[in-house]
């Protein structure tokens, strides 16, 4: 699907507010489809290897941008769209919007930021495309049956940059140009989401003298990359009229100052780490911690002694991990030096740091005595952050790992009522009904994380292998009836969409393998075996143009 640019943010926030516009476009895709649209492709890129699926990163970066949306007046819409933020592994600095505010950061972005105004910045700018919906209106007249076949001819043609007989095929096809009219959202639209983005920043109480400055390191990141990309592609230019326009509105506002949070620095470090698994790169962020750790800033040795227990960790020597832990505890929980005046209190970041704990604990799987731990302090973690998804997860897993099936059960189903799309509760109530030998609630539970995924037929069949299930009781069968009519509805409402494919058994449609770089490079032979990435890298052009289709 057209997904909005990435770059950052600009305009002023004494200007006029902008209205959110619509017209006739929506008569093709209204709000509530382009959610649907984005649902979907959601589906597929939640499966991938490269989406970062961390708790502490997810909850950061939905309350940090959810809290932009929240300073823009009517941000959400007419459809009320309940904002997703997400992080991708990839090198490059990017991020891009998919239709009905999910918004995506590249991990390489997330690192480059030096400050929360710098992130603002970005996610500013991509929520500028939301509000403004540049998605629908590029689409036009398009019908809403043509939408998925449209995706997938995006795909290919994106994919032609690295190469491959299957993608150059798309343009010998004649759809180059129908392609273009899609893409090719104009510079009217980069402005608008400029203003936008700095209007959120300025309401939100961000810096934004910072912009200016991320936006060159943007440009020149992607200029290496310039001539690989098609050239009617490079329809978002981020040009240098763009940035003197920014210019001139930040001389027009007053100088702000912002503190930026711990976690800030702390999910940064959780990034780098998750950035690049291999062996060198272990070593090349152990080497960046040990620096970090010798940086006068509380928050920087801090960030970077977090760093080291998450990276021991992931490493399996857990005993340093809760070694380098306690340590950026005490640097965190420190007095400031004896004369020191004017200190703004000091953020705990309390959230990561019980989350990071109790993960420590739970890589510790034969330890009975330290399971049992995990399993008190998530519990007291969960009665004080009784939000926090990714402790709430934790605090079942904890359960489950010593052996407390009874009471994971139990407190898993009332999770699964309050939270009906989560799709991790299910998954943890499926391995806890496995350990517990009940087969038929396995099957169910699984039914519902499958659906939940997109995968309507794999839903099915774990309902058909509940109903063959030797403990499956009259309710049971009655509640597996239910459900199956259900989604035996849904299977032939995707099957009766023109063009559609379904979703659930065609994954690579949207299924991704985000590779940049090299490993790009190599990936010619099989063009369509990475789609996400191809929106990821092919839309990087001339003048350090950060787009997305």
């Amino acid at each position: 699907m057209p997904m909005a640019m990435a770059q950052n943010v600009l305009a002023p926030a004494k200007i006029p507010n902008l209205p959110a516009l619509g017209g006739t476009e929506s008569q093709d895709l209204s709000p509530l489809m382009e959610r649907k649209l984005g649902e979907e492709i959601m589906r597929d890129i939640r499966r991938d290897r490269d989406y970062l699926d961390d708790g502490p990163i997810l909850e950061y970066m939905n309350t940090f941008g959810n809290a932009l949306v929240d300073a823009r007046p009517g941000a959400r819409g007419e459809a009320k769209y309940d904002y997703f933020f997400f992080v991708v592994r990839d090198p490059q600095l990017n991020a891009f919007a998919l239709p009905g505010g999910f918004i995506a950061v590249h991990s390489a972005l997330l690192l480059q930021a030096q400050t929360e105004s710098e992130l603002a910045s970005v996610l500013g700018h991509e929520i500028g495309h939301v509000v403004q919906r540049h998605i629908a209106r590029s689409i036009g007249q398009q019908k809403q049956d043509a939408l998925i076949p449209l995706a997938a001819m995006i795909l290919a043609a994106l994919a032609s940059r690295q190469g491959g007989d299957a993608a150059i095929g798309v343009f010998l096809g004649g759809q180059g140009l129908a392609i273009q009219r899609q893409l090719n959202f104009g510079r009217d639209a980069e402005r608008e989401a400029d203003r936008i983005g700095f209007q959120i920043m300025g309401e939100a109480g961000f810096d934004t003298s910072g912009m200016v400055a991320f936006f060159q390191q943007m440009q020149a990141s992607t200029r290496n990359y310039s001539d690989l990309v098609p050239a009617w592609l490079l329809t978002h230019p981020l040009t240098s009229e763009r940035i003197a326009d920014i210019q001139a509105r930040i001389r027009e506002q007053p100088y702000k100052q912002r503190s930026d949070s711990l976690d800030f620095f702390l999910v940064r470090s959780r990034a780098r780490v998750l950035q690049d698994q291999t062996s060198n790169g272990y070593n090349e962020a152990k080497l960046f911690f040990q620096a970090q750790i010798l940086q006068e800033s509380w928050q920087q040795k801090a960030a970077g002694q977090y760093g080291m227990a998450f990276l021991s960790m992931k490493q399996g020597d857990t005993v340093a991990a809760q070694s380098w832990l306690d340590k950026a505890l005490e640097t965190v929980n420190r007095p400031p030096p004896a004369g020191v005046l004017g200190v703004v209190r000091r953020d705990k970041a309390e959230t990561i740091f019980a989350a990071t704990s109790i993960e420590i604990k739970l890589a510790q799987p034969d330890n009975k005595t330290v399971l049992a731990k995990a399993v008190k302090e998530a519990e007291a973690a969960h009665l004080k952050f009784p939000l926090s998804r990714g402790i709430a997860h934790q605090y079942g897993e904890a359960m489950l790992a010593a052996g407390q099936l009874e009471e994971a059960g139990v407190y898993l189903r009332d999770q699964a009522q309050l939270y009906r799309e989560d799709i991790e509760v299910y998954d943890i109530l499926a391995r806890v009904y496995s350990q517990q030998g009940k087969l038929a609630l396995q099957h169910l539970a699984l039914a519902e994380s499958y659906a939940l995924q997109g995968g309507t037929m794999s839903a099915l069949d774990q309902l058909n292998y509940a109903r063959k299930s030797p403990d499956a009781s009259f309710y049971d069968q009655s509640l597996i009836d239910a459900r199956e009519r259900e989604l035996q509805a849904r299977r032939r409402e995707e099957m009766g969409d023109k063009g559609k494919k379904d979703m659930a058994e065609s994954r690579p449609a949207f299924k991704a393998e985000l590779k940049s770089g090299t490993e790009a490079k190599n990936s010619s032979n099989n063009p369509f075996a990475s789609p996400l990435d191809r929106f990821r890298q092919g839309s990087t052009g001339a003048d350090g143009t950060l787009t997305k289709p």
